[in-house]
C-alpha cells in the first residue's frame, strides 16, 4: 500500500513537470540542436544543403571579422559587468537605508532597466551626437572642448558609449537583485557586529558580503550572459562601428543569417552559447553557489 502510494506521488511530481519539460524541449532544447546541427553544414540560400563538418568552425579560425567581434565582445563583458556589479551595490545599500522617500527612490530607479535596450540606445545616440548632443553641450559649455567632439568616431569612444549606456540601463537590474538579497540579511547579524565594536568596513566584509554571495553570483551570471549576447544597444548606437570595431558575436552572427549564410551564422551561434555556458560552470564552480543555498 505504502509502495502504490509513493507511485501516485511520484506520477503526480511527474505530470506536474510535464508541461514545463515540454516548453523546454519546444523552445530551448530544439533550437539549440537544430542550430548545433546547421552548424555543422554549408546552408547558404539557392545552393544545395551539403554537410561539412567542423569546415565552419575551422573558417573561424583565419577569419578576421569573427576575431575582431570576439575580441569586443570579451572586453564589453570584462568592462561593463564588474563596473555594474559595483553600482548596483552601491545603489542597493544607500536604498536599503530607511528614509521617508525609499519606496519613490526604489521605484524611480527602475525606470532604466524598464525602457527597450533599442530604446536606451536611442536616447544616448541622440546625447553624443556630434551637432545637437547633450554630451558636446557640456564640454563645449565648460570649456573642456573648443568644437564639438566626435564620439562614436573612434573606437575608444564608441565602445565607452556603449558601457554607459549599459551600464545606465542594467545598473538598476544588479541594484533590485542586490536588494532583495540585503533585505534577507537578518537584523540580528549587524546588532551582534555591533555589540563586538565592528566598525561599518569591518560588518560589510563580515556580514554583508558572506551573506550577499549568492544573490552576487546570480546577478554576475545574469549580466555576464546578457553581455555576452549584447545586440540591440550595439545594433542601435554603434551599428558596430567604426570600422567593425564594437561588432559583437551576435551582430556578427546576425549578418551571415541576414545574407542567408545560415550553417556559418549558426556556427558563430553555437560558440557565442558555449560561451556562456562555460562562464555559468566556472562562476557555480569558482563561487559553490550550491553549498551556499544548503
Amino acid at each position: 500500500m505504502r509502495k502504490d502510494h509513493d507511485l501516485r506521488d511520484l506520477l503526480k511530481g511527474y505530470a506536474f513537470l510535464a508541461p514545463v519539460c515540454a516548453l523546454l524541449l519546444a523552445f530551448v532544447f530544439l533550437p539549440v540542436a537544430g542550430t548545433l546541427l546547421d552548424s555543422l553544414h554549408r546552408d547558404v540560400s539557392f545552393l544545395p544543403r551539403r554537410f561539412i563538418g567542423l569546415g565552419n568552425y575551422r573558417s573561424m579560425g583565419s577569419d578576421p571579422g569573427f576575431w575582431q567581434s570576439l575580441r569586443f565582445t570579451g572586453l564589453f563583458t570584462l568592462v561593463s559587468v564588474p563596473l555594474e556589479l559595483a553600482l548596483g551595490l552601491a545603489f542597493a545599500l544607500l536604498l536599503e537605508h530607511p528614509t521617508s522617500a525609499r519606496g519613490f527612490l526604489r521605484a524611480g530607479v527602475l525606470l532604466p532597466w524598464a525602457i527597450p535596450a533599442a530604446v536606451s540606445g536611442r536616447i544616448f545616440e541622440l546625447i553624443y551626437n556630434v551637432q545637437y548632443g547633450l554630451a558636446n553641450a557640456i564640454v563645449t559649455g565648460i570649456g573642456l572642448s573648443e568644437g564639438p567632439v566626435h564620439w562614436l568616431g573612434t573606437s575608444a569612444g564608441a565602445f565607452l558609449a556603449l558601457v554607459a549606456a549599459d551600464a545606465w540601463k542594467t545598473t538598476p537590474f544588479v541594484a533590485i537583485l542586490l536588494l532583495a538579497g540585503l533585505s534577507a540579511i537578518p537584523e540580528d547579524l549587524y546588532r551582534q557586529a555591533e555589540v563586538d565594536r565592528a566598525g561599518p568596513l569591518e560588518r560589510f566584509f563580515r556580514v554583508t558580503l558572506p551573506l550577499l554571495r549568492p544573490v552576487l553570483v546570480v546577478a554576475l551570471l545574469f549580466r555576464t550572459i546578457d553581455s555576452l549576447r549584447v545586440f540591440d544597444l550595439v545594433f542601435v548606437l554603434t551599428g558596430g562601428g567604426p570600422g567593425g570595431s564594437t561588432t559583437s558575436l551576435s551582430m556578427y552572427g546576425y549578418r551571415f543569417f541576414v545574407g542567408g549564410d545560415f550553417g556559418y551564422g549558426s556556427a558563430v551561434s553555437v560558440v557565442l552559447f558555449l560561451l556562456a555556458f562555460l562562464f555559468s560552470l566556472l562562476y557555480l564552480r569558482a563561487s559553490r553557489f550550491g553549498r551556499e543555498i544548503e
